[in-house]
């Protein structure tokens, strides 16, 4: 949902457009969706997430025995990230790095060149295969099909450092995947993750249905390219 804005505060910058698929994205610093938008946003997500774990079931069985005979571990790991309200939640997808992948603490990782991700888990990341348990996640309401990515207190302790507003996220459900997500990728470092940020600020600013779907587009096209990390 778009509202109109000056001039001034265009060419001042206290509003800035961004487009997504050629449609123009507009920051006002607030959430612009209605209750009965949030219903259909919750009952879209329910009906999404259904419908991928039932078409997505044989891949799920494949994906668990691969990952459990071509690494030791556990087939899957959990993880606590912060949802709405920043109250923590259990993350859970296929596990990609060795068991060992933080025994010196927590680390984001390093892309393809990150020697705790396994071979496997490798081709995982670039076509998100790891993150399709989420699917769950998503029916059971701790997430959304679109929302900003869900990330770790550690971090976000070291985000609000550098940008206070990254606590304005908190005010919706985390996704599977975001328009921050499909613009500027995975973050290695945290100041990526304050850059990244913009997007998910604007995707809040502009939330609703078509934009959702649109951004969903925009996910399987770059998993189909292989471009996820």
């Amino acid at each position: 949902m778009f509202m109109p804005s000056d001039r001034k505060d265009l060419l001042t910058g206290n509003i800035k457009l961004r487009a997504i698929f050629s449609v123009p994205m507009v920051r006002i610093s607030q959430i612009q969706m209605t209750p009965w938008e949030f219903t259909l946003k919750r009952i879209f997500d329910i009906v999404v997430s259904l419908v991928a774990m039932i078409i997505l079931s044989p891949v799920y069985l494949a994906v668990a025995i691969i990952v459990k005979t071509t690494s030791q571990g556990p087939v899957f790991y959990k993880q606590e990230r912060i949802g709405k309200g920043g109250k923590p939640f259990y993350i859970y997808k296929f596990r990609s790095m060795y068991t060992d992948a933080e025994k010196f603490g927590p680390k984001l990782s390093s892309g393809d060149n990150d020697p705790r991700i396994t071979p496997f888990g490798r081709f995982m990341r670039k076509v998100r295969l790891d993150e399709i348990p989420q699917f769950a996640q998503v029916f059971v309401g701790d997430m959304s099909m679109v929302g900003p990515r869900p990330e770790r207190q550690f971090f976000i302790d070291q985000i609000v450092v550098q940008a206070p507003e990254y606590k304005l996220l908190h005010k919706i459900k985390p996704g599977m995947t975001s328009w921050g997500q499909v613009k500027f990728g995975y973050a290695e470092t945290v100041d990526e993750m304050v850059v990244r940020l913009k997007y998910d600020l604007l995707y809040l600013d502009n939330m609703s249905i078509t934009t959702d779907i649109k951004i969903l587009i925009y996910t399987v096209l770059i998993i189909f390219q292989g471009r996820g990390k």
